[in-house]
């Protein structure tokens, strides 16, 4: 170890003495009150040593006021360099600057809110913006501008919104404009796989709600498909009875509002009658004379005793 590193690790006896000094300069650069007591010297090199006074001031647990004081080689006298306020090894700190674009939650914006989007927003990928030629990824493709003049069509300067008059049917931007494809941006794979990934994490099949649903959504009159490729993985819920009304949902998802879950039973039948009330039955006032079991006799009214009437 050299000379010069010995003696930059040991302060300087005129300079760590000089604690008025730093005081008064700390005292100067702070408000009333508010440099507390001496806490320490450190030495920064040859000459140069540094004063910690505690700092009272409220809402700087820990902090220290540094001051730091020098002298020249062979001088005897002690001038001041440099007044700060610096966190100690228990300082109270912020917590680490993060950026906007990070810190943004869903559900952090309000009415009157703008957020703005990344020109290079990996969730998007270029879509058709007007001009005379689409871009590769666009569904309006250069086969098309091959069409123009055997179809008749006409390819106009921008888009239908900053023209001075609607385009004639035919142009890609009326095309474009039909199709709902007028849009400079439209959702890139990894857009989709974001959201689906967010969608199936709130309504999905890992949910509890849905580990204990008696079915699954894809089975349910109450979900509403949507279009495009995420529409086999997910629709939306229309039933104002369960919780996931008017949520995209997965496929996979389901909760107690299926609407085949609990079905009302159907009425019961009554049995046929056994004695049938809607039909008539003759019944005679007399009953016949071979009704009985015993058969009757056959009787001459002259050889009767007694006669019958």
């Amino acid at each position: 170890m050299s000379a010069a590193t010995t003696r930059s690790r040991t302060p300087d006896r005129l300079c760590a003495e000089a604690v008025d000094l730093a005081r008064a300069a700390a005292e100067e650069a702070a408000a009333p009150g508010v440099v507390g007591e001496h806490t320490g010297v450190v030495s920064e090199g040859d000459r140069v040593v540094t004063h910690f006074f505690e700092c009272k001031e409220l809402g700087y647990r820990g902090w220290r006021w540094a001051a730091t004081v020098a002298r020249a080689s062979r001088a005897k006298i002690v001038t001041l360099d440099e007044v700060v306020l610096l966190p100690g090894p228990d300082a109270l700190l912020a917590p680490e600057w993060v950026p906007w674009s990070e810190r943004l939650r869903p559900g952090d914006m309000g009415p009157g809110d703008l957020l703005p989007t990344d020109a290079e927003d990996l969730r998007l990928e270029p879509g058709y913006s007007g001009e005379d030629e689409p871009v590769p990824s666009s569904a309006v493709s250069a086969d098309m501008a091959e069409l123009v003049e055997a179809e008749d069509a006409e390819v106009t300067a921008g888009t239908p919104r900053n023209l001075p008059a609607a385009p004639l049917r035919g142009s890609i931007a009326a095309v474009a404009e039909e199709l709902g494809m007028r849009r400079a941006r439209v959702l890139s794979r990894y857009g989709l796989h974001v959201a689906a990934d967010r969608w199936e994490k709130a309504f999905g099949p890992k949910t509890p709600m849905a580990q204990a649903a008696p079915a699954a959504c894809v089975s349910c009159g109450f979900l509403m498909p949507i279009g495009g490729s995420l529409g086999q993985a997910f629709g939306v819920c229309a039933n104002e009875f369960s919780p996931a009304d008017g949520h995209v949902v997965s496929l996979a998802y389901g909760c107690g509002g299926h609407s085949e879950a609990a079905v009302m039973p159907k009425p019961p039948q009554p049995p046929p009658p056994v004695v049938d009330e809607t039909q008539v039955e003759p019944f005679p006032l007399r009953p016949a004379r071979d009704s009985g079991s015993v058969p009757a006799a056959v009787a001459d009214e002259e050889t009767a005793e007694l006669g019958h009437s």
